[in-house]
């Protein structure tokens, strides 16, 4: 089930995100980016900032009392920025992710947005494997941003199918 985050949700978040972030980060990044003490107060900073935020969504996917699935968004610039979907690495390949996404989807799409846009860290294979399948391609304005890819989605019209994009069949 995927429904919006609230404050009672913060302890949860944190947690998986920190345990997301370790999976990929791990033999790419120095620990200290994250793990640690200063880490875990920065990630609770900035998912506390973001819960209840106006102009930000943060959802939760529960599976019963378990969150298994976190995704923040918000607007930029006239786009709509995923600025996280993390996955319990547990439930990974489970349709978490893929719940989350279209949820996501489903809100740009009630809020009028045509674009998203996200990064993802190049080191990352499984995340960007995932974006490919839902329709990302490289953003063709600014493909990265040092140690992430730039990518891009177009968002379809509410009922409109959109075909698969070539990059996603390529992946």
């Amino acid at each position: 089930m995927v429904g919006e985050a609230t404050p009672a949700d913060l302890d949860a978040i944190v947690a998986l995100h920190t345990e997301a972030r370790a999976t990929y980060y791990r033999d790419h990044r120095p620990a200290e980016e994250y793990e640690g003490a200063a880490e875990l107060a920065r990630s609770r900073e900035g998912w506390a900032g973001a819960v209840g935020r106006p102009g930000a969504t943060v959802l939760c996917a529960e599976a019963g009392d378990e969150l298994v699935g976190v995704a923040a968004f918000a607007e930029r610039e006239g786009s709509v920025y995923l600025s996280q979907l993390h996955v319990a690495p547990a439930r990974w390949r489970s349709g978490v992710g893929a719940a989350l996404h279209a949820a996501c989807l489903d809100a740009w799409q009630r809020a009028g947005f045509r674009t998203a846009r996200l990064e993802v860290f190049e080191h990352n294979a499984r995340a960007r494997s995932f974006y490919a399948r839902h329709g990302w391609a490289p953003d063709p304005d600014r493909p990265r941003d040092g140690t992430h890819l730039l990518l891009r989605l177009d968002v379809p019209v509410a009922g409109i199918p959109r075909p698969p994009s070539a990059f996603a069949r390529e992946t």
